[in-house]
């Protein structure tokens, strides 16, 4: 039997990451899900496993193999991560994935598929739902074949899933066993959203596949690392948000630099000199439209500046909001310990002069191979 509530803390090299363009979260080599800020990058945690126990949010998808070789891989050119276990008793293999929407404004769907490729397996799970950073009392009910989770001022969520749930306190459990070529599937997303069904899973699996390797394909990268420079890409794609433009840093905030350090700081935002390197990046990739869209919201932010023109931030919120306020998380122990754990970031006030030569750089290049800069955009 797994014993979920006394998971040690994964290693940061570890996890794999999925997103959509909106959302991200991390999954450690132990089939958990145990950071994601939904619904948008920056927005508070509901899994936080990672910078504490199970108990500030975690989604657990294990089969009960304690001996098995494990690894991560991603469905090639694609952002979809899938999750092995090998072992002379069974091979399990979970597939996840946040959907790619065609309507960019849909809340990011969460599609787990655990599927035994050979033997048979007993397959543990444990979805707790933690709002605002583990700080809002999350309450967990049964719906008919789902589990909503609520707390007062956040945003709902609900679980549904092919194999019987049940809750045990806010959590809900469950155990099954599959044997060889057999499967079960669950779909986590809002409380209200009419594609938390089991019945379109392949079609949005398809879908996703489908944008991911579509995009890619675009490289024009010739060259002996092509698989590295992919994976690279599609990871700078997976930052970058489909509906402003704008380029995050990270999709984490807390994660330590060195360890037990103090420097943890909230990088889900859009720095100007960071951006700046990927933009480069995707250009030289042939990849113009990412450019021009991020271009098209430094605009916006340019235009932001009340009769300053020549004052830009270090860096903004995605969405372009100027002010970050700093807070920390004192009910969090850290990763490793290492506190405090930070979120938001007031380096929105200093003054780094360095981003203005990253800028032009950038500019320079977008204006020279995506959309030109008209006279007033110069100015």
């Amino acid at each position: 039997m797994v014993d979920f509530k006394n998971e040690p803390q994964s290693a940061i090299d570890a996890h794999g990451i999925i997103g959509d363009m909106r959302s991200a979260a991390l999954v450690n080599d132990r089939g958990s899900i145990d950071f994601f800020c939904w619904p948008e990058f920056d927005s508070p945690s509901v899994f936080c496993a990672l910078l504490d126990t199970p108990e500030a949010g975690t989604f657990q998808l294990t089969p009960d193999l304690p001996n098995a070789r494990r690894e991560q891989i991603y469905l090639p050119d694609t952002n979809v991560l899938q999750t092995r276990w090998l072992s002379d008793e069974a091979v399990v293999e979970i597939t996840d994935l946040l959907t790619v929407s065609e309507n960019v404004d849909e809340l990011p769907l969460l599609i787990r598929r655990v599927r035994v490729v050979s033997g048979k397996a007993t397959i543990h799970l444990s979805c707790a739902v933690r709002h605002d950073y583990a700080r809002a009392p999350t309450e967990a009910k049964a719906e008919a074949a789902s589990v909503v989770f609520t707390a007062s001022g956040q945003p709902g969520m609900r679980l549904i899933g092919s194999q019987p749930l049940t809750l045990q306190g806010n959590t809900a459990i469950a155990t099954f066993t599959l044997a060889q070529d057999e499967g079960a599937e669950f779909v986590l997303g809002g409380q209200e959203d009419a594609r938390v069904t089991n019945d379109c899973t392949d079609l949005y699996l398809e879908r996703t596949l489908k944008f991911w390797r579509g995009w890619i394909s675009q490289s024009n990268y010739r060259g002996r690392w092509r698989e590295m420079v992919n994976r690279s890409a599609l990871a700078l794609k997976l930052l970058t948000s489909r509906k402003h433009g704008a380029i995050i840093a990270a999709a984490t905030f807390g994660l330590p630099e060195t360890p037990g350090g103090e420097r943890n700081w909230d990088y889900r935002y859009t720095w100007i000199r960071d951006a700046s390197f990927t933009v480069y990046a995707f250009m030289r990739l042939g990849f113009v439209e990412e450019a021009n869209a991020y271009m098209r919201w430094l605009r916006g932010r340019v235009s932001d500046c009340c009769g300053q023109p020549t004052k830009i931030n270090i860096l903004y919120g995605i969405d372009g909001r100027q002010e970050l306020p700093e807070t920390t998380l004192d009910h969090l122990s850290g990763h490793g310990g290492a506190q405090p754990v930070r979120v938001g970031n007031e380096a929105f006030d200093q003054i780094q002069l360095d981003i203005y030569g990253e800028l032009m750089d950038a500019v320079y290049l977008v204006n020279k191979y995506g959309e030109a800069i008209s006279h007033q955009g110069w100015k």
